[in-house]
């Protein structure tokens, strides 16, 4: 009878693994806000859209003749988003958009209802290098290979939220896995890291892409090797958006398999943006934040490559 009960429970786990095709109510469709600015003196982009079926992945389309408008609380001064093709643009001129320790409302009016959002733009600290060791082969990369790190001292004060964005060859590192947000200089609150260089970790680790090796089963690529580049940007976020951005990343992590029976269940993620009118039923989603951002990068040269071999020996 154990032999049968053991037998039993295994079919029972295989049958987990099933592909399933359900067919799910049609949800009603909701204002989806995609606003993250920063002081690049580039076109600024807000995104008004509407959410689509969970199978539907065709691009969401514009929702047409919305008042998108950025107000500056500390100053007054007004921004006013124009209507585009995609999406609602605002173009700088001789400054770029904001001003540290301001706070900002988005509006967006839409059919009648209107939405809005705060965020403060706060200070970032400065990359002030980008260097590359030298590393011999390990259990992950099978051939000696260089790794980037980025040095920034955070500045004292706590309660700095930050989102750092890394670049390879060009290419956003946009992995789930090289999502990497930061309370003050480490991960979390209860860290409590402040005033200094970032853990190692996330000045490290997040900047380092990991590639499977199609010639090598449970192997990588090495992360760098001569000639390769890398850029870093450092993005200070509001509190709220470091919630957001945790929230995100816990949705598109997904464990697949039995293990998602035991997973988060999926969920819009914690969204800033509200209905003034406090007694009707439309609600939003997406987010709305202000960014200071600073970026350094770094070529790996021949000569970079000789002297950190020459630093590791």
């Amino acid at each position: 009878m154990r032999y049968i009960y053991f037998i039993t429970l295994a079919f029972t786990f295989l049958s987990c693994e099933t592909t399933i095709h359900p067919e799910l109510e049609q949800a009603e469709k909701i204002v989806v806000v995609d606003a993250w600015l920063n002081q690049k003196m580039e076109r600024q982009t807000i995104s008004v859209t509407r959410s689509q079926p969970y199978f539907d992945n065709s691009t969401p389309k514009k929702i047409n003749n919305a008042e998108v408008v950025v107000h500056d609380l500390a100053s007054g001064e007004v921004f006013t988003f124009e209507e585009g093709d995609d999406a609602y643009y605002w173009e700088p001129t001789s400054t770029p958009f904001g001003v540290i320790g301001h706070q900002y409302r988005l509006t967006v009016s839409v059919d009648g209802e209107t939405f809005e959002a705060f965020s403060r733009l706060g200070r970032v600290p400065s990359i002030d290098s980008i260097e590359f060791t030298f590393n011999k082969k390990d259990f992950l990369v099978n051939q000696d290979y260089f790794a980037a790190e980025f040095k920034a001292l955070e500045p004292a004060g706590v309660g700095d939220t930050y989102w750092i964005k890394a670049w390879k060859n060009g290419h956003y590192l946009n992995k789930p896995g090289e999502l990497n947000m930061t309370y003050d200089a480490s991960f979390t609150p209860g860290q409590s890291v402040d005033g200094q260089q970032f853990i190692i970790p996330i000045r490290k680790d997040f900047i380092n892409p990991l590639d499977e090796n199609p010639e090598e089963k449970d192997q990588m690529l090495p992360p760098y090797v001569p000639g390769d580049s890398v850029y870093v940007e450092i993005h200070s976020i509001d509190p709220m958006a470091y919630e957001f951005l945790f929230g995100v990343y816990f949705q598109i992590t997904r464990p697949g398999g039995f293990a998602e029976l035991f997973s988060m269940p999926l969920a819009n993620a914690t969204t800033n943006i509200l209905n003034v009118n406090k007694d009707s039923k439309t609600i939003a989603a997406g987010f709305f934040n202000v960014s200071a951002i600073s970026g350094r990068g770094q070529r790996l040269t021949p000569e970079l490559a000789e002297a950190a071999k020459q630093k590791a020996d």
